[in-house]
């Protein structure tokens, strides 16, 4: 490790202090990064480890997200909760204190020292690593947790630049262990359900889609109170152009028009507005003279990146954190027999009539028709639960299912470095004035010939 990265864990662990920010490269100096590195790993393509009939989890980070990753999955069969860890020792016990409410034996504890996540992840009584730590630690922690035999479920974007996309499937490949970035929103039902209509050719083959993460985040970003929580991505829009979050809307259409799986991400091309929201919410909040006014923020209000496929379709990808606009993931699938889009209204399209959009008894008929078995089976309980809807339930509830029946992932390692790359990739071609950028395939040609993601296995 060098001292630099070193230095940056020391004073970023668990916390979000998001210091020490590498600089993106530009065409001119860094194209290797583009490049598959050379290897003989076998790829982990459709792969299935050993069962585990009790999955013991290890949480790290229990900030804004950890604390009810914990919670939801405590309701879920064949989980054990074995250990807790985060910087700062009040958060680990308060949790601690909600496992043993909840009937459960007490979890080890992990807090109070930088190294405190590694020492979790090197104990031989934990099969999964699940993180909700900044976006920083999320390469790190992952491949630190695979090196020492455990699996990884990683909050989103597992990786935020290339370099790290390589080291997480390198890892993988090495290791043989899961490597899973936890894209909640592939598990939204209306998501899950048009995914079920393509399989089925309802849509016929979707050719163009279009996806974002439409948030305001101002209130966040700027929270002096809560630092711990936000003032990492104030940080980041600091130095970082181009699109730093992008699997939300990306994750379940990448999955519905089979990238990395007979299809794959060839280029693309990426623009973003200048900075005016976030110098003006400063400035509103705390006076035009502030230093949070007079700071340059390099992240752009509105980034729109297009994709290219090497079949030919194109993805729109947008995000916007700044803009005073309602939420949207847009998450709109265009084929060649109909369209569906679930924002602002969730509509669906088709021939022999595409100009009008189906009724709304046609619509639930449709609906009810190609309603995900995930959705059909646990879709009530995982409402009760909550998380987004309960879109986090299914995607843990999932998660453990699989491991406890030794079977492949519904997102693996190559779906968590294609979909995270966009980060520096957006960022390179928007610095480069939208010069087109190839797109690495993390999978060296494997998705050439590999099958489709399964509705359900």
């Amino acid at each position: 490790m060098s001292t630099s990265r070193r230095d940056f864990l020391k004073t970023s662990l668990m916390t979000g202090a998001a210091i020490g920010l590498s600089n993106i490269p530009t065409l001119g100096n860094d194209l290797a990064s583009l490049q598959a590195p050379s290897t003989k790993n076998k790829n982990v393509v459709g792969l299935a480890c050993e069962p585990i009939p009790k999955v013991r989890i290890g949480f790290i980070g229990l900030g804004m997200r950890g604390p009810d990753a914990v919670d939801r999955m405590m309701k879920i069969e064949g989980v054990e909760i074995k250990a807790l860890g985060d910087l700062m020792p009040e958060r680990v016990k308060a949790v601690n204190e909600l496992v043993k409410k909840a009937g459960r034996p007490e979890a080890i504890e992990f807090s109070g020292s930088e190294d405190a996540w590694k020492k979790m992840c090197e104990r031989d009584d934990i099969d999964l690593i699940y993180s909700c730590t900044p976006w920083l630690l999320h390469t790190p922690i992952a491949v630190y947790a695979m090196k020492h035999g455990k699996h990884a479920a990683i909050e989103v974007p597992i990786a935020v630049s290339l370099k790290e996309c390589w080291e997480l499937v390198d890892t993988a490949e090495q290791t043989r262990r899961h490597c899973m970035m936890l894209e909640n929103c592939c598990y939204d039902f209306f998501e899950m359900a048009t995914l079920n209509m393509a399989r089925n050719g309802v849509l016929g083959e979707i050719i163009h889609a279009e996806c974002a993460y439409l948030h305001d985040l101002r209130w966040l970003k700027f929270d002096k109170e809560k630092g711990y929580q936000g003032m990492w991505r104030l940080n980041y829009s600091e130095k970082h152009t181009g699109n730093p979050y992008p699997t939300h809307g990306l994750g379940p259409v990448a999955q519905v028009m089979d990238i990395n799986r007979g299809d794959r991400m060839e280029y693309l091309t990426s623009m973003s507005t200048n900075q005016f929201g976030m110098s003006q919410y400063a400035a509103n909040k705390f006076g035009k003279d502030s230093a949070d006014a007079k700071q340059t923020y390099k992240l752009g209000d509105m980034n729109t990146t297009l994709v290219r496929t090497a079949k030919g379709h194109t993805i729109m990808i947008q995000h916007d954190t700044t803009s005073p606009r309602p939420y949207s993931r847009i998450h709109l699938l265009s084929g060649t027999k109909g369209i569906a889009q679930k924002w602002p209204a969730q509509k669906i399209a088709l021939e022999p009539k595409p100009h009008e959009w189906l009724k709304e008894d046609e619509y639930k008929k449709l609906m009810t028709l190609y309603e995900h078995p995930l959705a059909k089976k646990i879709g009530e309980k995982a409402r009760e639960v909550g998380g987004h809807g309960g879109m986090d339930f299914i995607m843990d509830y999932r998660l453990i299912h699989c491991l406890r029946n030794g079977l492949p992932l519904d997102q693996d390692v190559y779906d968590g470095a294609t979909w995270s790359s966009i980060v520096e990739l957006s960022e390179l071609s928007v610095k480069n004035k939208s010069k087109s950028i190839e797109v690495p395939d993390f999978t060296r040609g494997a998705w050439k010939t590999t099958k489709p993601i399964e509705i359900i296995s």
